[in-house]
């Protein structure tokens, strides 16, 4: 799900990469996907993740107990995390705004988010 940019004329010029970002909370692995119960919750993220990438658009997750940095890097996520503590994850920002706190978005309000009709 790129978004296409088009000159004055409508001509078509390029495809700018959509980005979804998600700030999980601490887990055992990289998508929490492992043991004998698995959440059905990051089953779900899974599976969106996966619808994303098929559209083209740029997934990434970060993972607070083995990328602190990212937490750092992004200034809204690093406020929330310092305001909130873990409360506030997980964190999902589509092209680097924040749109969901505390809970994982469903792929409609990704893909809201994504056309720009998602709530702030």
């Amino acid at each position: 799900m790129s978004e296409t940019q088009r000159q004055a004329n409508g001509a078509e010029t390029g495809r700018v990469d959509a980005r979804v970002e998600i700030y999980d909370p601490p887990m055992c692995c990289p998508t929490g996907m492992c043991g004998p119960t698995i959440d059905p919750v990051l089953v779900d993220v899974n599976e969106m993740v996966l619808n994303l990438k098929a559209e083209g658009v740029r997934v990434e997750r970060y993972s607070l107990s083995s990328q602190p940095r990212a937490f750092f890097t992004n200034r809204e996520v690093y406020r929330l995390v310092q305001e909130r503590k873990l409360a506030a994850l997980p964190i999902t920002a589509v092209n680097g705004k924040v749109f969901k706190v505390g809970a994982y978005p469903t792929l409609d309000e990704v893909r809201a988010a994504l056309n720009g009709s998602a709530a702030d």
